[in-house]
């Protein structure tokens, strides 16, 4: 899994920081907001920082800070659906996967996108 620059700015941490003290689940928008928000240590505070993420995310993976995803349906072999599987497990994703195929959604880039919790 190739590595992508980020930013978190102060607007940003103070929400994220304020919903998970309130208990709020944490959704990301897409597979690289997950994987930012998984590189940012578990018992820590979301800060404000530009960073590189290279975490590759694949089953098994304890999920520390997002609770659902939205995301495109990506194609098959990729790491991206690896972090898929490590989401909603390896049955599951194929489950899902088939449902996409037998209704003929878009695969890959603006293609259809699945709400995963």
């Amino acid at each position: 899994m190739h590595e992508e620059s980020y930013s978190i700015d102060a607007r940003a941490a103070d929400v994220l920081n304020h919903g998970k003290r309130q208990g709020r689940r944490i959704i990301a928008v897409g597979t690289t907001a997950a994987r930012v928000l998984e590189s940012q240590p578990a018992d820590g505070k979301f800060e404000a920082k530009f960073g590189q993420t290279r975490i590759f995310i694949y089953p098994p993976y304890e999920w520390k800070h997002v609770a659902a995803l939205i995301t495109n349906f990506h194609l098959p072999r990729s790491t991206l659906i690896a972090l898929v599987a490590a989401f909603v497990g390896l049955e599951e994703q194929r489950r899902i996967y088939q449902e996409a195929i037998e209704h003929r959604y878009r695969f890959f880039s603006y293609g259809d996108a699945c709400f995963l919790e």
